[in-house]
């Protein structure tokens, strides 16, 4: 017997209790150059970078599909263009949500947003994770 998981029995666990942590996803500073972006992208394999100012605050977001669109707009050589300011590239008003939001209502935010990766933030605009669509899914999985 296959056993089915609704998102609807899990109001009460909270993005929260399945966000990657800070120490798990990749971020910059707000002073880093897209070359710095591009690689900590790579490094953790996850398609976008959260930006952040010097005390952590959440300032915005690039994403491997940001990247792809600028390649095909901007006519700069490759070396010049990834000693830009990350600032110059980065989505300033994305959807991100609080860590006390129910898993249902952030999962339907992603179907929604067609995301996989909603910044998890805090009251004062503190980075504090991502709520990345694989680790919700395997929290369903396990569930």
């Amino acid at each position: 017997m296959v056993k089915i998981m609704s998102i609807k029995n899990n109001k009460s666990i909270k993005v929260k209790d399945v966000m990657l942590p800070i120490s798990e996803i990749p971020v910059v500073y707000s002073d880093a150059i897209l070359k710095d972006a591009l690689e900590k992208m790579s490094a953790y394999k996850i398609g976008i970078v959260c930006v952040v100012d010097q005390k952590n605050k959440f300032v915005g977001l690039i994403t491997d599909g940001d990247i792809r669109r600028m390649l095909l707009t901007v006519q700069k050589p490759l070396s010049a263009l990834f000693m830009e300011d990350v600032l110059d590239h980065i989505s300033t008003s994305p959807t991100y949500v609080d860590p006390e939001l129910s898993i249902d209502n952030a999962t339907k935010l992603i179907g929604k947003k067609l995301v996989w990766d909603l910044p998890v933030v805090s009251k004062n605009m503190s980075l504090l994770g991502l709520f990345h669509l694989h680790k919700a899914l395997e929290f369903y999985l396990k569930n």
